[in-house]
């Protein structure tokens, strides 16, 4: 929910919004940092699920923006993303250079008051925020700059010489808050979080939710989608949705729509993606068109504060209480721990060539993933695991609990109780131990050995006519190809080893 700006002459504004059930009531005397941080606090809280549903913004976007394939947008786009109208004559921005004397005067006249309305049904619950123009100081405590706008404290309208903390503009544009003040946000969004029997809940948009391709891109063979089109105004009900202001065709992924449903009972989710913030917004409107799981929790490459790299520092949750959806494991370097690796999904011709595959497309074949056996479907029954453990079977006080923990013990036991021989799997020089298979096994509870012996159960290999291939057969152990591993990786359980056999060699 954007912040609304103060107009010169304006003594009372009030806003309904979901109320923080365990903030303390802001008295006159608190200072204008508590303030400002309840006013968070509020912000917050408005985008969870129990609260009452916030009015829309209206969103202006340049709709004749091009969209590059994969980046899908222009670095240098810094513009296109203004929270609500930026022409509208009635209103003033808060992030507007132009006017920086008259937003000092007036951030210095206001203060914020906390009347809080706990009602039974936390659903209906709401607070009203009224700010009030004040001509003198009610407090002497010094303002900690918890948070600014470009070079102006959000408080008390210093300007600050050094840019501090983290900026945070998928929430408002300009809005800088400190570390302290995320660190107080995050702990206080969490726990009311956990009360509420909810994790949170990380997304990308491409590969993992669905699959988009500039229309010049589309092959002969894919010409027969644009005669499938749904209509974007019925975007619950459709999949293939084209977007002429963008120059581009998406596909949702199958199952998409009930994913997202039934994952939003138990997490609070953020779009996450390496697209432009005009993509990612068009693609949470399709994902979500009614703003019921996202609100604006929607978060670019333009919000990243290291480039090409996803981090969790603009996240407002705890790092032990997220999981991350993506199917790029090197975007987050700094939190594999938390990520669920998802298989591509690769719908269009120019996704299989964007990663080198030479194989036909879902589209190309006519043909889609499963909906009751596809991806998604498969990672909601983990997740469903994970937050029926983390809730149900962990001894420790919800405080110190750690999702990440887990998410270790479920993938362990995948592979459990399988012991693995590699065979020709690896370079001859290479360090078996350090290749990503070993590794990968061993992360869902397999263990790995370099040698056959009695207790060895599989031996994975591409290639029958090995040494250790034909032992396996010997010994009535399982020879199965490497995408066996994968496999379990990406569907979270054990597959039948059939599904997998190593083709015999040729007899000369």
């Amino acid at each position: 929910m954007p912040l609304k700006s103060l107009r010169p002459g304006c003594t009372y504004i009030e806003r309904k919004m979901s109320v923080v059930t365990d903030s303390p009531v802001r008295s006159s005397h608190s200072s204008s940092s508590d303030d400002f941080a309840t006013f968070l606090d509020g912000e917050l809280d408005s985008w969870s699920d129990s609260s009452s549903k916030a009015k829309n913004v209206a969103e202006n976007e340049d709709d004749d923006k091009e969209v590059e394939s994969d980046s899908w947008g222009d670095d240098n786009d810094d513009d296109s993303d203004s929270w609500g109208d930026d022409n509208d004559d009635d209103s003033d921005s808060w992030g507007d250079d132009n006017d920086d004397d008259t937003l000092a005067n007036r951030i210095k006249r206001a203060r914020v008051e906390i009347s809080e309305t706990v009602q039974d049904n936390l659903e209906a619950s709401t607070s009203h925020i009224h700010i009030q123009q004040n001509s003198a100081s009610t407090s002497k405590v010094a303002c900690t700059h918890p948070g600014t706008f470009g070079d102006m404290c959000i408080c008390c309208g210093e300007r600050l010489a050094a840019e501090t903390g983290v900026t945070l503009g998928y929430i408002h544009k300009g809005l800088r808050l400190g570390n302290d003040e995320i660190v107080r946000l995050r702990n206080t969004d969490t726990k009311n979080l956990l009360r509420n029997r909810k994790l949170y809940l990380v997304l990308d948009l491409d590969h993992t939710l669905l699959n988009s391709t500039q229309l010049i891109h589309l092959t002969p063979e894919e010409d027969y989608l644009k005669s499938q089109i749904d209509s974007v105004q019925d975007g619950l009900n459709g999949s293939l949705f084209k977007l002429d202001f963008m120059h581009m065709m998406t596909k949702l992924r199958p199952f998409v729509h009930e994913f997202l449903k039934e994952a939003s009972q138990m997490f609070q989710m953020y779009i996450y993606t390496m697209g432009d913030r005009a993509y990612a917004q068009e693609m949470a409107k399709l994902l979500d068109p009614g703003k019921k799981y996202f609100h604006d929790r929607v978060i670019s490459r333009d919000d990243g504060t290291q480039r090409h790299q996803k981090g969790l520092d603009i996240v407002l949750g705890q790092d032990s209480a997220v999981l991350i959806l993506d199917d790029t494991e090197n975007a987050w370097t700094k939190h594999k721990e938390n990520l669920i690796l998802m298989e591509r999904y690769h719908f269009f011709a120019s996704s299989c060539r964007q990663f080198g595959f030479e194989c036909k497309s879902l589209s190309q074949i006519k043909s889609d993933e499963s909906v009751s056996d596809g991806a998604l479907a498969s990672i909601l029954k983990v997740l469903r695991k994970i937050h029926q453990m983390f809730f149900d079977e962990l001894a420790d006080n919800l405080d110190g609990r750690d999702v990440r923990e887990v998410l270790g013990m479920v993938r362990k036991d995948v592979l459990k109780g399988c012991k693995i021989v590699f065979s020709r799997v690896f370079p001859t020089q290479f360090q078996a131990e350090n290749h990503h298979l070993w590794k990968m096994a061993e992360q869902l509870g397999a263990t790995c050995c370099r040698e056959p012996g009695p207790s060895v159960t599989h031996v994975v290999s591409a290639e029958a006519g090995t040494e250790k291939s034909h032992w396996a057969r010997k010994n009535d152990k399982f020879l199965v190809h490497p995408r066996w591993i994968e496999a379990a990786n990406y569907i979270w359980q054990r597959q039948p080893e059939d599904n997998f056999s190593v083709n015999q060699p040729n007899k000369q």
